[in-house]
């Protein structure tokens, strides 16, 4: 080998001699650029050989043995087969009208997937709405037929212009009013439109009697959601109509309804109803502080099939609690702000009745500026009898002490919300709640020797611990203080007062170092851990936003709701407000 030379894989041209007495090849070359080999090759394969032009590229060594078989007679190719084109590859035949695979599928999965093209919360003012369901609309005679039912069957009204032209619509064709199962009003506002309350009563687009007629041209409603905006629309005879009036039936929201108009037609449409029995379940009556407590009494004996109840910061009494029929199963209770209401009226309430053995979410929270509804014997009797199904409870401003924390350890093992606000406890025995560390006294008369390898890990993601004296921004960031740490997870939110998260505020370094970042919405503040590749896997969502997301939120995603929704949708417009904001 020339030195200097790399290393090849191409074959020399020099051959070596064959050996005397091997018999040696005859070539015979034609004009037709072929050469025939006279003797029997070692090959055993053909005799044909195109001769390798001068000059022309070698192959490597590896190469010819593949291709001939005889890595001697390098100067020749073997003459391969062509290869025929490839089979032209045939455009699929088109669909014939009405056979595309979309339009083939069952109603039920196209019914499904056209769902997921709705919009619960409308845009602002005048932009244009469904757009998505109006295309699919013009597409195939398919289509149109199932969108239809997707875009009348849940009717959201976000001013006058649109619900006029609803009206329109199903008085044209009355179909269409049969497919319609939720009146959603909770948007409706003319705020933006630069109309006065006065204006829009004038336009004549939504009053009672428009109301009404939209009510008797959609007999299959099953939900109807309305706000403080339409109180003096919903007179007497729509409360008749949505009382008893729809065989159908199932949600009702008069959500801060309190106008004179709205109380008076209120108490006459119960009072004159001799059917002693309706077939709502689902009854808000949030913010509703004018309502007289003999109307709430009369509703509540009618309502056996009673599953949600919402009557936060109205007038109801221990006696109307006692006098929801014993067949009603409650899931969600909200008895917050209740000014009427005894704490032994409410535990009593709460520990013998049978409609409230399956509860997923209750609020009994108090303004203890005003009264104070739990005292420290209220909480024992209570802590005692809650349900295991539980997921949220709220006793912010109830006389919660040290000796109550053994009764709170056993909650956070199934609950998922808690607020226990203006609590009598300190930081370390706070933390107590989500470490193996029992170092409160009341804790180890419970469990005096329970090793650390029996601990059950708690299942809190929210933690009211608003107006607290021992947590501040200080004791927070203390070394003592493990309830930031990676430790207490899946705690995800800390709920605070405005002091506190103020000073958070301006600690940015020192947020970013923790993992904690401060959200605020009006009156609310809450401090909450920033999401990671391990919260993202733990909850098995891609989003922070639907983290939040639990059956019995029935549409929320964040934590820490203080209104009860009565029908699964995204929240917005007045019910966000009265929900998160307040």
């Amino acid at each position: 080998m020339r030195s200097g030379a790399a290393q090849s894989f191409l074959e020399s041209t020099l051959h070596p001699e064959l050996p005397q007495d091997q018999t040696t090849h005859t070539i015979d070359s034609s004009t037709s650029g072929t050469a025939n080999c006279s003797c029997c090759c070692r090959c055993g394969r053909v005799r044909e050989w195109v001769p390798v032009p001068f000059n022309a590229k070698r192959k490597s060594r590896s190469y010819s043995p593949v291709r001939t078989g005889v890595s001697e007679l390098s100067e020749w190719l073997l003459e391969t087969p062509s290869i025929g084109d490839p089979p032209k590859l045939m455009a699929p035949e088109a669909n014939a009208p009405g056979r595309a695979l979309l339009e083939m599928l069952p109603t039920e999965i196209l019914d499904h997937i056209i769902a997921q093209l709705t919009l619960d919360v409308p845009p602002a003012e005048y932009t244009p709405r469904n757009v998505d369901l109006v295309s699919c609309l013009l597409t195939s005679r398919t289509l149109h037929n199932a969108t239809l039912t997707t875009l009348y069957s849940h009717i959201t009204i976000p001013h006058s212009a649109i619900f006029s032209k609803f009206l329109r619509h199903i008085s044209e064709h009355p179909a269409l009013g049969l497919l319609a199962k939720r009146l959603d009003l909770s948007h409706f506002t003319s705020v933006g439109l630069r109309r006065t309350r006065q204006l829009n009563s004038e336009i004549r687009n939504m009053t009672s009697e428009t109301l009404l007629r939209c009510l008797d041209l959609t007999p299959a409603m099953q939900e109807v959601l309305v706000q403080e905006h339409l109180d003096d629309d919903v007179d007497e005879a729509v409360l008749r109509k949505l009382f008893y009036g729809l065989l159908n039936i199932r949600a009702l929201d008069f959500c801060a309804c309190s106008s004179k108009s709205f109380v008076d037609a209120f108490s006459a449409a119960i009072s004159s109803s001799s059917l002693s029995s309706w077939s709502i379940k689902r009854l808000s009556l949030h913010e509703c502080f004018t309502l007289q407590g003999s109307s709430l009494e009369s509703l509540f004996a009618r309502l056996p099939h009673l599953t949600h109840l919402d009557v936060c910061h109205t007038r109801v009494s221990d006696k109307a609690l006692t006098l929801i029929p014993s067949t009603a199963r409650l899931t969600h209770l909200n008895l917050g702000r209740c000014s009427q209401l005894t704490g032994d009226g409410v535990v009593k309430f709460l520990t013998t009745h049978s409609a409230t053995a399956s509860l997923v979410y209750l609020n009994l929270s108090c303004d203890i500026s005003r009264y104070r509804l739990l005292w420290e014997s209220d909480v024992e009797r209570l802590l005692l009898a809650l349900p295991i199904t539980l997921r949220s409870l709220n006793l912010s401003g109830a006389k919660i002490h040290s000796s109550h924390l053994r009764f709170l350890l056993l909650l956070t093992k199934h609950l998922e919300e808690l607020s226990i606000g203006y609590a009598d406890l300190s930081m370390q025995e706070i933390t107590s709640l989500f470490t193996p560390h029992l170092t409160s006294q009341s804790q180890m008369e419970v469990s005096p020797s329970t090793p650390e390898q029996a601990w059950i890990p708690h299942t809190l993601h929210y933690l009211d611990i608003t107006s607290i004296p021992s947590v501040t921004k200080a004791s927070l960031f203390g070394p003592s203080c493990a309830l930031l740490s990676p430790r207490t997870s899946p705690l995800e939110v800390l709920e605070l007062d405005s002091i506190t998260i103020s000073a958070l505020r301006d600690c940015k370094p020192t947020n970013r170092r923790l993992g904690w970042g401060v959200k605020e919405l009006g009156r609310r503040g809450w401090y909450v851990r920033e999401p990671t590749e391990q919260t993202f896997a733990q909850s098995g969502c891609g989003d922070s936003g639907t983290r939040g997301r639990r059956w019995w939120k029935m549409g929320a995603m964040w934590w820490g709701m203080k209104k009860i929704p009565v029908a699964v949708v995204d929240v917005g417009g007045l019910y966000g407000h009265y929900m998160y904001k307040t």
